[in-house]
């Protein structure tokens, strides 16, 4: 019998009998390194000190007393999702053969293994050498990631899949996740195809969809998971991008109606039932929006991830229903059952701040707005949040808070929020004179922005100079007075400082805008012909995939 002395254990099971005999089959293994954990959260907070090689979780934590808690598919999504465990632990589900029925037919987190009960010490050596091999192979590329040698790691990865070919669909398969980890989707997506060219596989199909949404294809991404769910009707992953390629379409509904549909299959994933309760609210269905959010607070209730802002989304949904007594017990709910942290001070004041406008409180509704952004300073919310506490400061009269919370999110290029979706809601609120008066000052902050680009440009600093640019575009892609000034300062940095290809695309997208808006600008032949000669000087060929820019047609090129 292999020799397993070494293995630290994580026994997760609520059951004494089972813990007990779980025991003695890792002594026979002469496995004594072993710990016990009796729920899910004792569990977390035990691997939030120590780590183990091996995790042995029984699917149904319940304790008997009919409040049981998280199962073991919800404690592996706590521990995937935040990161308290390494990507080399192995995780094996202990079921029982009615649970394991349901659970594999949905398997979505990918535990290492499934065992099923009863099992024999045997069965359990076997199990564990299996898993051993295969961490022992993936190690070394685990470890480069871990230390964030994220290029290394591809690298290792193209060579293992050579190397290892018991293993190479698996390492080709990781190659792909890290490239798109690093933006290289189009890198992604070729190694996706590889691996489809020689057998169709989900995993690479709803990557490959992945990776053409991220490029904005998104009808081909739809087509392509539509077909996977057709073959595949359970592989639930498809259906979460599904419904994300949905909404980046602007067909909501049909977004809700897959996520429906997976949470008919597999209702357990609090990740999926808040993204139902958000899609749902959108489309108006608050009596679904209420429902999936429910679920949402009473599932995570034993997580100890537990996130306030599910408890607002309740609020938020109770207040758009007109439930006003039951938008407040859940406020009193956070108070009682969230511990303190400014997370939850933020979240709490701001639904407290609801439930006061729904009441007509407006002096109520404006001090709870104050307490909110008070905590807002150390808080980690989300945009989303941020975005609708600007909307309820901006509808109790608190432009200046208000103008403040918009100008962060959209300073920060990671919000995903622009210039042109506040003045939207603005004008949505039907407050016309706040759109005016911020577009004006995003109009000021962009001609600032114009004015240092050039100071740059003319101490040297080329690439400061295309970088404010570029901030510039981000805030007023819309405005064509910047196309010029931007392609101008991206193609000097280019002829002067050596070729860049992303910016050179850039610059010929700007370029390409131009003459579709403006044939006759008189600045555009001259930075076409720019553009050309940079590509000549550097004997870069045109892509393949796009033409490069042309010549206006009643100018020749030079």
């Amino acid at each position: 019998m292999p020799d397993y002395s070494n293995l630290s254990i994580l026994i997760v099971d609520p059951n004494q009998g089972m813990r007990a005999s779980l025991h003695n089959m890792l002594s026979m293994l002469y496995i004594t390194k072993v710990d016990d954990a009796v729920s899910a959260g004792t569990a977390i907070r035990q691997l939030s000190k120590k780590s183990y090689d091996v995790i042995l979780c029984e699917y149904d934590l319940g304790s008997g007393s009919g409040d049981s808690g998280q199962d073991g598919q919800q404690l592996l999504e706590d521990l995937r999702n935040n990161k308290v465990i390494a990507q080399w632990t192995i995780f094996i589900m202990l079921t029982s053969e009615g649970v394991y029925g349901r659970v594999i037919g949905a398997a979505e987190l990918l535990p290492t293994d499934y065992i099923l009960k009863p099992f024999t010490v045997e069965t359990l050596s076997q199990r564990f050498g299996k898993a051993l091999e295969r961490r022992a192979v993936f190690l070394p590329v685990y470890q480069q990631i871990g230390q964030g040698k994220i290029k290394e790691a591809i690298t290792a990865c193209l060579a293992a899949e050579t190397a290892q070919p018991r293993y190479a669909a698996d390492f080709a398969r990781l190659r792909a996740e890290l490239l798109q980890s690093i933006g290289q989707i189009a890198a992604a997506e070729l190694a996706y195809a590889s691996v489809l060219q020689t057998k169709q596989i989900g995993w690479a199909q709803l990557g490959q969809a992945r990776c053409m949404h991220l490029l904005k294809r998104h009808s081909e991404a739809q087509a392509g998971l539509e077909a996977l769910i057709a073959s595949n009707p359970r592989f639930m992953a498809a259906y979460d991008l599904l419904s994300k390629v949905h909404r980046a379409q602007g067909n909501d509904e049909a977004a809700k109606h897959v996520l429906q549909d997976a949470i008919a299959i597999s209702p357990n994933m609090v990740g999926r039932l808040r993204n139902l309760g958000e899609v749902a609210l959108a489309t108006g269905d608050v009596e679904g929006a209420e429902k999936a959010y429910k679920q949402v607070v009473a599932k995570a209730k034993y997580s100890e991830f537990r996130d306030p802002e599910d408890h607002l989304n309740l609020v938020r949904t109770l207040v758009t229903k007109g439930d006003a007594n039951g938008a407040a017990g859940v406020v009193r709910d956070m108070e009682r059952s969230l511990r303190a942290s400014p997370n939850v001070d933020v979240c709490r004041a701001f639904s407290a701040a609801l439930v006061q406008e729904m009441n007509g409180n407006a002096e109520g509704a404006v001090a709870e707005l104050t307490t909110a952004l008070a905590a807002l300073g150390e808080a980690r919310v989300s945009n989303s949040l941020k975005l609708g506490l600007a909307q309820s400061l901006m509808s109790n009269q608190m432009d200046d808070q208000a103008n403040a919370v918009f100008s962060a999110l959209t300073a920060d290029a990671s919000s995903g929020i622009t210039d042109a979706q506040v003045v939207a809601l603005c004008e949505k609120a039907g407050r016309t004179d706040l759109a005016e008066r911020y577009g004006k000052k995003v109009d000021s902050e962009v001609d600032a922005m114009v004015r240092k680009a050039a100071e740059k440009s003319r101490s040297g600093d080329l690439k400061g100079a295309v970088a404010v640019m570029q901030e510039a575009l981000r805030r007023r892609p819309d405005n064509t007075g910047l196309w010029a000034v931007a392609s101008t300062a991206m193609l000097r940095q280019i002829t002067d400082l050596g070729w860049d290809g992303p910016l050179a695309a850039q610059a010929a997208g700007l370029l390409k805008r131009m003459r579709e808006d403006n044939p006759s600008h008189p600045l555009l032949a001259g930075l076409i012909a720019q553009y050309q000669a940079a590509r000549q000087k550097y004997n870069v060929a045109p892509p393949a995939t796009a033409a490069p820019p042309q010549q206006p047609a009643h100018v020749e090129s030079r």
